[in-house]
């Protein structure tokens, strides 16, 4: 087995996790919580737990099969909790973890700015395409 200097282990450490490099876990996470559905998901979470039927409401244009792949990597991922409650029929709720709630600012800052930008964005895409069509 070969030793490595403490120099060497503070470099591979400090790339570990670079999302800049191609096999990195934390682009992967980027790529997850970059999803428009996780960042939809996640705000509308922010009040409190959801049944799985108030979260398709909720997301307008989801499908079924979206919703459920969602909920389970942001589960997988340990961004939130589902829990089944014995009834008839079962309860399913979902709800953040305290992990998947430091997204909260940073998901809901997002949103917000898509919310209060768009007149300017779209107009931005007029000028762009007025200029491209013309060429």
């Amino acid at each position: 087995m070969a030793t490595s200097t403490a120099a060497q282990r503070r470099a591979a450490a400090k790339t570990e996790y670079d999302a800049y490099l191609a096999d990195c876990p934390a682009r992967q996470l980027l790529e997850r919580i970059g999803d428009k559905w996780v960042s939809l998901l996640v705000n509308a979470l922010a009040d409190g737990p959801l049944r799985y039927g108030e979260l398709s409401r909720r997301l307008a244009g989801i499908s079924q099969k979206m919703l459920t792949q969602t909920l389970r990597a942001l589960e997988r991922d340990g961004l939130l909790t589902r829990s089944v409650t014995p009834a008839v029929p079962v309860q399913v709720e979902y709800a953040l973890t305290p992990l998947g709630a430091g997204l909260l600012p940073l998901l809901g800052a997002v949103v917000d700015w898509a919310e209060r930008n768009m007149p300017e964005v779209l107009a931005a895409r007029d000028r762009y395409d007025g200029d491209t069509n013309a060429v």
